[in-house]
């Protein structure tokens, strides 16, 4: 009863603080009318129900985020297969978008997973890579609102089951090196007979098949990449299924966090150049507080507390809680998942996709879910769930401590689908930051803020120099009002899924920032001073700010 006590005096305390930010679902109203193809089928093919990856990227360099979904497929029907295309969506303006899947050149390959984008030639295109139950592939932005199949030329195409991505530059080159989670082992012909409890069929658990290793691919910077897995040492099997770049230990060599389903988590400590240790066990993020491993599968990196290390953030079954790991220095963490509020809120649920973000716009970093089980008969099981979830969203007050506010934020946390990649950007340039989600074998949604921008935000578009043309991997700091925020550069996330490449800070009240640091890949360090709020600007790798736009802001 106390407990019930204080999480209602806090919602109440938020209400009075202000009007709720709300979220909408405004996919087709704007254009965006993507369904997954998922081939379900009475032989339960693990596959169909992991679900399907959505990116935000700016592939033709207009200044607005578009949008690309990874279909599936099937594994029994042709025809299925045949218009389980995977779809760009190009946003013409404000968040308005129109289908230029069939002049884009990206072709189906395989049962889609998932994906990564970044530019790996440093020509100034955004580039993607697309994961599948084989083949993966790599396609080349030609800048002419075009991409190129030019995977088997890199040297990639991945046969075996690829889920998340990410791309990273592990050496400080200047060159992103590309690191792609596997699941198991499975195949048409090898699929498993799974029951439930009365011998109904059921999607299978993944430990009814072999793991199978990570591959962390090397940028040879001419176009080509080298397989490294091993010289880099990051050969251990696990059922991998989200991963995320990040310094942690802030040395300057990024680092490599997956989750792994129903296996220990991997945490990969880069000791300089590339070369990595596994270190997951010893820094308290290899398994949940009990000892045990849990079902991992979304994940993110962010600093939730403002003391300026990353934390970690994963997404597990319901029974287990999904997972927060505060960063306590010296290369360790403290499992906080039920002392920062997250365990109680998110032990009925089953999430993949998720984001740490700052969606009210006041510094801090929120956290967003995308929920969804597994089985897709599950009732029959027990009445207690359903396949289809509702997604969560949980607010920060600033020292690292959740409350959901799911509820009161709009009909878009009302909606309940079978949810799996969540990805965030400001969609329509207004200022506060946009959510997408797709659905197992259901429309996506495209779920709009409404009143994130009532505080005051900037975004910073990085462009490299000697670092990679996009900035990955860069450490941006922001000094307002006594506050140091801290962002990172990050391409790839989640789960199947990545956020707009653009970093977003929150300003709160503040008209202005005092300072920008950024610290790019290579060491070089720019300072960019008196920052006024509410606008999108780029900033070149020793050169400072090359470009100011100003958000597009409603009439109030």
């Amino acid at each position: 009863m106390i407990a019930t006590l204080h999480v209602v005096s806090v919602v109440v305390a938020f209400q009075r603080a202000g009007e709720p930010v709300q979220f909408v679902n405004v996919a087709s109203k704007l254009g965006v009318n993507y369904k997954h193809e998922n081939g379900a089928s009475t032989e339960k093919y693990l596959p169909e129900t992991m679900g399907s990856g959505a990116i935000i990227f700016d592939y033709d360099n207009d200044g607005w985020a578009d949008l690309f979904f990874v279909n599936g497929g099937s594994f029994t029907d042709k025809r299925v297969a045949a218009r389980a295309r995977h779809r760009l969506y190009r946003n013409i303006g404000e968040g308005r978008f129109i289908d230029v899947s069939d002049s884009s050149g990206i072709e189906i390959s395989g049962f889609g997973m998932g994906g990564c984008s970044a530019d790996y030639d440093n020509d100034g295109w955004t580039d993607l890579y697309i994961t599948a139950v084989g083949p993966d592939k790599l396609y080349h932005n030609t800048g002419k609102n075009m991409f190129t199949d030019v995977s088997s030329a890199a040297g990639l195409g991945e046969e075996l089951w690829s889920t998340s991505c990410a791309f990273g530059d592990i050496d400080n080159d200047g060159d992103l090196d590309l690191y792609v989670a596997r699941y198991v082992d499975f195949s048409v012909e090898n699929n498993k007979y799974c029951t439930l409890l009365e011998g109904l069929r059921a999607y299978c658990h993944p430990n009814v098949y072999k793991g199978v290793p990570d591959i962390l691919y090397r940028n040879n910077g001419n176009g080509t990449f080298t397989d490294i897995t091993r010289e880099a040492g990051v050969t251990k099997s696990g059922n991998g299924l989200g991963v995320v770049f990040g310094d942690y230990d802030d040395d300057g060599w990024t680092d490599i966090y997956v989750a792994n389903d129903s296996t220990p988590n991997f945490l990969y400590h880069n000791k300089g150049k590339g070369i990595f240790e596994e270190v997951a066990f010893w820094s308290g993020v290899a398994v949940g507080a009990g000892g045990k491993p849990l079902a991992g599968m979304g994940t993110d990196l962010g600093d939730i507390n403002g003391d300026g290390l990353l934390d970690i953030f994963v997404t597990n079954l319901d029974g287990q809680t999904h997972s927060l790991y505060k960063n306590i220095g010296k290369g360790l963490f403290a499992d906080i998942t039920f002392f920062s509020g997250v365990g109680e809120v998110t032990l009925p649920f089953v999430g993949f996709g998720t984001a740490l973000f700052d969606y009210d716009n006041d510094g801090d970093l929120d956290i967003s879910i995308a929920n969804g089980d597994v089985i897709d008969n599950n009732r029959r099981l027990r009445e207690s769930t359903t396949y289809e979830q509702l997604n969560l969203l949980l607010r920060n007050d600033g020292t690292g401590k959740f409350t959901s506010v799911g509820s009161l934020s709009g009909s878009g946390f009302a909606l309940k689908k079978a949810s799996r990649a969540l990805a965030v950007g400001d969609m329509d340039n207004d200022g506060d930051l946009d959510i997408v989600i797709s659905n197992v074998g259901a429309t996506s949604d495209l779920l709009q803020n409404d009143g994130g921008n009532r505080s005051n935000s900037i975004l910073v578009r990085t462009v490299g120099f000697a670092s990679n043309r996009d900035g990955i991997g860069a450490r941006l700091k922001l000094f307002v009002g006594g506050k140091v925020i801290v962002r990172d550069v990050k391409a790839g996330s989640s789960y199947l899924a990545q956020n707009d490449l653009r970093v977003h800070f929150g300003l709160g009240e503040a008209p202005r920032a005092d300072r920008l640091e950024i610290r790019w890949p290579s060491g070089t360090v720019d300072t960019i001073a008196n920052i006024a709020a509410n606008q999108i600007f780029t900033v070149k790798e020793g050169i400072g700010v090359t470009d100011r736009q100003p958000f597009i802001r409603p009439a109030r």
